[in-house]
């Protein structure tokens, strides 16, 4: 191998680090956004249940959701809506929400603490 096909073998190989060193970074930077979307999603669909719910964990007749167990969040949710559990309001805030959108609610409530502060 001379040493001009040695320097191009060596410029190619930098070239394919950078890209790859490029595409990582995109993979990282789009991972982020989505998971900042999902909980971004689950806010908006929490404002909804405020208007009953209370997030900062105290309760006033209509239990808090903020802190409880996603999955016992979720399965609550589907039951109400499939009609297992009775409310009327809830199952039709149940209908309204897909199997998805109910996940991504369940997230955002469980992730939240329980002593916050409402404003």
């Amino acid at each position: 191998m001379t040493s001009k096909s040695r320097h191009a073998a060596s410029a190619w190989s930098i070239r394919q680090i950078v890209t790859l060193w490029i595409a990582a970074g995109l993979l990282v930077l789009l991972a982020d956004r989505s998971i900042a979307a999902n909980d971004n999603q689950g806010a908006q669909l929490a404002a909804m249940c405020t208007s009953c719910h209370r997030l900062d964990g105290r309760d006033k007749g209509i239990p808090s959701t903020a802190g409880l167990d996603k999955e016992r969040l979720a399965g609550a949710m589907m039951a109400f809506k499939s009609g297992q559990r009775s409310s009327q309001i809830m199952h039709a805030v149940a209908l309204s929400f897909s199997d998805g959108e109910i996940a991504a609610l369940a997230e955002y409530l469980a992730a939240q603490p329980t002593g916050t502060k409402q404003r």
